[in-house]
């Protein structure tokens, strides 16, 4: 059936129009910005031009060659990729693991230990920074790289995420892998991860861009310049002087470019994960 077209769908597409235009003219912005000369990034501020890149070709990526020449933006790209590809592994394995346990293992106390996590996701993330430093502080972990991913593996909406999935995979599934002598772990890895791999797909996405956009807990616990992830790399880059917008605007399109790959590869799946279907199950 072909949708009818009427006024009320015109209003709904120049609405969506008008918000993509809201969150894509200042990423269109920065990217053009990081293609001129720092004396051009001010010019016609006012008028359409300013999201012109130079009429120069050759000032393009001669920005990037000046960043890339005055600061390791390698060093700071490769370790947040490490941070997130490590952080979204490390996720997916913990909170499966917890989430299908508060889903197909009975135990005592499950339904109390269940509503205490469901409450830790009214508690923000600011008010624990300090006893977690304290902790982290007091293992001998600060400044390493292991204190940037562990500390925020286990997550409560992960979990919630997981254990919604593996409670629609019916319980006649499980007792056939038990009758043929599986192993509770051999269930878990060979049926039910398989079965839930929007939920894999969103969980991974969403802690590799949680890794990756971390700020605070980073420049928390690492002083080591060379372990440092692009967020705090770009602090650094934007309060050394002399200080070039342009070449601000050249880190932070690199810093955004990873992000937009991950999530083209995967919206498929996280918009199956985040609506709750897509279990696997025909």
């Amino acid at each position: 059936m072909r949708r009818k077209f009427g006024p009320l769908s015109i209003l709904e597409y120049i609405l969506l129009i008008l918000l993509a235009a809201l969150f894509i003219f200042p990423m269109l912005w920065m990217v053009v910005s990081a293609m001129k000369p720092e004396a051009d990034v001010y010019n016609n501020l006012s008028s359409f031009k300013a999201f012109l890149p130079s009429f120069n070709p050759a000032n393009w990526f001669k920005t990037y060659q000046e960043v890339v020449q005055r600061f390791s933006i390698a060093t700071y790209l490769l370790n947040s990729v490490f941070y997130g590809v490590t952080f979204a592994f490390c996720s997916i394995i913990v909170n499966s693991l917890a989430g299908f346990a508060f889903a197909k293992i009975n135990f005592r106390g499950k339904k109390l230990i269940f509503g205490i996590l469901l409450a830790l996701l009214i508690v923000p993330m600011e008010t624990v920074l300090i006893p977690q430093f304290t902790i982290v502080n007091s293992l001998g972990l600060v400044n390493t790289r292991l204190a940037v991913i562990l500390p925020g593996i286990a997550s409560a909406f992960n979990i919630y995420l997981f254990r919604n999935f593996f409670i629609a995979i019916p319980e006649e599934i499980i007792e056939s892998a038990k009758l043929d002598g599986a192993s509770i772990l051999k269930i878990f890895f060979s049926i039910m991860l398989p079965m839930s791999k929007p939920a894999i797909a969103t969980v991974g996405v969403l802690s590799f861009i949680g890794s990756w956009n971390d700020y605070i807990w980073p420049l928390m616990v690492l002083t080591d310049r060379s372990k440092f992830s692009m967020q705090v790399a770009i602090t650094t880059i934007n309060t050394t002087q002399p200080v070039y917008i342009n070449q601000v605007m050249a880190v932070l399109t690199i810093s955004t470019i990873p992000l937009i790959i991950v999530y083209i590869v995967a919206q498929k799946y996280i918009l199956q994960g985040l609506g709750g279907s897509g279990t696997g199950i025909k």
